[in-house]
């Protein structure tokens, strides 16, 4: 039997984990970084929880041992941080950048806090089995194809899903089966898939012989745009096909009665959520939700190992454990304030002149919209989104969550304030007010820019995955018209790709890229930003 020799000054503490012993001094030491670490907000403005979420208290157990250390990362516990970053964040998050140590549990394996942590926020959304994600919603959404689809499967989903969904389906080698979604030509806006287009497009695979390995549903999409996923959910399980729904934007569904149920309480299979969207975890960190008996647990779990880092970061991890403690603190009544705020924004900015506001009755076949996302066009007033977007920054300090051709979004969240609430109001007022262009005169630009969504016309010749590992090679844009796209081309935000690998390059497509380019958006996976040259797959 080894012996320990303990100080002293030190109690004899020991706390067991996975044969790992843990030794507290008696006294509090000092924070490491007490003196160089300033927080800008008061203990009195942050509400202190009940009780410690376990892998936050796992985590705060680890950062307070008075240990020699001899692990990763190389700042060890913030010895060694970098002045730069350590001035502008302080100490705290090195101290608690912590590796995979036993006491912290093993992300991939989990017995201890990561397990206790996944149950609790499994119990509070409902689900069967929750995973935490340190990927984003990204690695939530190709985890969830790749443990439904095998190689040579379809994959039924609408056309502006998100680019994580394509890249999962050059991984899986499943082959796409698009549905084109409703599009609003005066917004320039899409909106989700309704039950006849995913049984039309169910029977036609049936009618080929083709197997679908799952249907996929964006819901909601980036403008809160809600799909009917109870009737969905039925249908296909009717099939015996499931449903992964890309909630990214909607983890917050189900916890009032102004918003949505959720996914998983319309009878979805999967469900991945970004937690850091309008809950309050840290950007990067999601969850990825199970429900029901079709999908195969097991093969959820290689996939996630697969896909994630063999090194998450446990700041990561704790945020979804306490973004998941402070929702369930008080999960009827948190969003209260953030729905009175959203409804007196409404108010204020609904009425000001040539400002138009997204609702319910722009998609009849969509009835239901996320009450915390607001959407507001400005062509009346003879702006894009991005002109109207660079103004309210610029003069007010207005910085909103999506900037369209046609409209802003803008996202309501639990840390919203009257004050930016109104500096919005002022800001599009003021903007109304400076415009020196008269209604009557913009009618017929309105006219002019009505059209289809750019990939209504798709024809896909090689699937994406074939596409992906064809030869290439770069063409200017007036060659490429006809050729096949051998690159993913999208505005960002949303991340909504106007052109995939293994896709015929149309005119319109060319013309739409070129326009919203034009009107300031950010295109996305050209190897040439300026879309003076394409890349083409050689074959």
């Amino acid at each position: 039997m080894s012996c320990l020799l303990l100080p002293n000054s030190w109690s004899t503490t020991i706390h067991a984990s996975k044969e790992r012993r843990v030794i507290e001094p008696r006294k509090k030491q000092q924070d490491a970084g007490s003196t160089r670490d300033r927080i800008l907000i008061t203990n009195s403005e942050i509400a202190q929880p009940d009780s410690i979420p376990p892998l936050v208290s796992a985590l705060k157990t680890c950062a307070h041992q008075n240990a020699a250390t001899f692990h990763f990362p190389g700042h060890n516990r913030g010895r060694a941080a970098p002045s730069s970053l350590v001035h502008l964040i302080g100490l705290k998050p090195f101290i608690h950048d912590l590796p995979e140590l036993p006491e912290l549990d093993d992300l991939f394996s989990p017995e201890g806090p990561i397990l206790e942590a996944q149950k609790l926020a499994a119990k509070l959304f409902g689900s069967s089995e929750t995973w935490f994600l340190v990927g984003g919603t990204t690695c939530g959404i190709q985890a969830a194809i790749l443990a439904t689809c095998s190689p040579g499967d379809y994959l039924i989903l609408p056309r502006n899903s998100h680019i994580s969904a394509i890249s999962a389906i050059v991984l899986s080698g499943v082959i796409p089966k698009y549905i084109i979604p409703d599009y609003d030509c005066l917004w320039d806006i899409t909106a989700g898939v309704t039950l006849s287009q995913i049984e039309k497009a169910i029977e036609e695979l049936h009618m080929e012989g083709q197997k679908v390995g799952a249907v996929f549903i964006t819901s909601p999409t980036y403008h809160g745009i809600c799909s009917n996923l109870t009737d969905i959910s039925k249908l296909c399980h009717s099939y015996e096909i499931p449903v992964i729904v890309d909630e990214a934007h909607g983890a917050h569904f189900g916890f009032h009665p102004q918003l949505p149920s959720s996914a998983l309480q319309q009878g979805a299979d999967l469900a991945v959520q970004s937690t850091h969207k309008v809950l309050c975890s840290l950007t990067q960190s999601s969850m990825l939700h199970m429900s029901g008996n079709i999908v195969d647990r097991e093969r959820i779990c290689r996939c996630l190992q697969t896909l994630q880092s063999t090194s998450p970061s446990y700041l990561l991890l704790a945020s979804l454990d306490a973004a998941r403690a402070q929702l369930s603190e008080k999960p009827d009544s948190i969003f209260n304030n953030a729905l009175d705020l959203a409804i007196e924004t409404k108010n204020l900015i609904g009425n000001i002149p040539g400002i138009s506001m997204l609702g319910t009755p722009r998609f009849s076949n969509f009835p239901v919209i996320d009450p915390l996302r607001l959407t507001f066009g400005f062509w009346r007033l003879g702006l894009s989104g991005f002109e109207a977007d660079e103004t309210l920054y610029s003069n007010q300090g207005v910085i909103s969550e999506l900037v369209g051709t046609r409209s802003i979004t803008f996202a309501i969240n639990l840390g919203t304030c009257r004050d930016h609430i109104q500096r919005l109001a002022c800001g599009i007022k003021n903007l109304s007010e400076a415009s020196l262009l008269s209604f009557e005169k913009i009618k017929g630009q309105i006219e002019d820019h009505c059209g289809s969504a750019p990939f209504t016309d798709i024809t896909m010749c090689l699937n994406p995955r074939e596409a992906f590992f064809a030869r290439k090679r770069k063409v200017s844009i007036g060659e490429s018209l006809g050729k096949i796209c051998g690159e993913l081309i999208c505005p960002y935000p949303p991340g909504i790709p106007v052109m995939i690998p293994g896709e015929t390059i149309t005119k319109k497509a060319l013309e739409y890229l070129v326009l919203v380019k034009n009107k300031g958006a950010t295109i996305s996976g050209a190897s040439d930003p300026l879309l003076n040259s394409i890349v083409i797959c050689d074959v």
